[in-house]
């Protein structure tokens, strides 16, 4: 009697293990619900997924200053950015019409964002028009490399019409490159000016010093 009662025991007992492994939500072969599991047990043996976006985001940080650098060339003519000559794309210049001397246009010249370069103690080369009217040497000797960075500003000064004749051309804009060689030459804005045999003078780190004839 005693066995009996055991084997009915172990009986129900294996029979509850089998409607829990195998009850209806995992039986039926048509729902696809028996693969509920097997799902769940590859995805809990898997890498954890938050470790791939992670390893991703490390490199994607740390190209950001390379970007940044590779921008800043680009903008620069391709250039590192410090240490390097002045060209005419690595400034942002001025200008403006002063009455001293007879009257005079004041260039300034300030280096870009990001960029140090030398400006060599000579005269800019100025030119006015597609005809390329150059402007000559105002002074006889020649300057100090200026060093142009953060707000340091560089001034030149340019005499349009060095002449006492009426023989005039008018021009609105002028072009300036830093040295004969100057593969990026600017042009900016003077209003209209009379030039014939213009003179410009050497880059001063004062504008008093860059009035031609003074």
């Amino acid at each position: 009697m005693r066995s009996r009662v055991v084997l009915a025991a172990l009986a129900v007992a294996a029979l509850t293990v089998t409607a829990t492994a195998c009850g209806p939500e995992n039986s039926d072969p048509a729902s696809g619900k028996g693969a509920a599991p097997t799902t769940a047990a590859a995805a809990s043996t898997a890498p954890p997924a938050a470790a791939s976006p992670t390893a991703a985001a490390t490199p994607a940080k740390s190209a950001k200053p390379g970007a940044a650098t590779s921008a800043s060339a680009s903008a620069s003519g391709g250039k590192s950015g410090y240490g390097q000559a002045c060209g005419a794309n690595d400034l942002t210049f001025g200008a403006k019409m002063e009455t001293q001397a007879g009257g005079y246009i004041q260039i300034s010249a300030k280096a870009k964002p990001g960029i140090t370069c030398v400006l060599p103690g000579e005269h800019p080369v100025i030119a006015f028009g597609s005809g390329g009217i150059e402007a000559a040497n105002a002074e006889q000797a020649v300057g100090r490399p200026i060093t142009l960075t953060g707000s340091a500003v560089a001034y030149a000064g340019i005499n349009p019409k060095s002449t006492n004749n009426d023989q005039v051309v008018e021009f609105k804009d002028v072009i300036i490159g830093v040295g004969a060689a100057d593969p990026n030459p600017a042009s900016i804005p003077v209003g209209s000016v009379k030039v014939d045999k213009p003179v410009v003078t050497n880059w001063h780190t004062d504008a008093k010093d860059a009035v031609p004839g003074v």
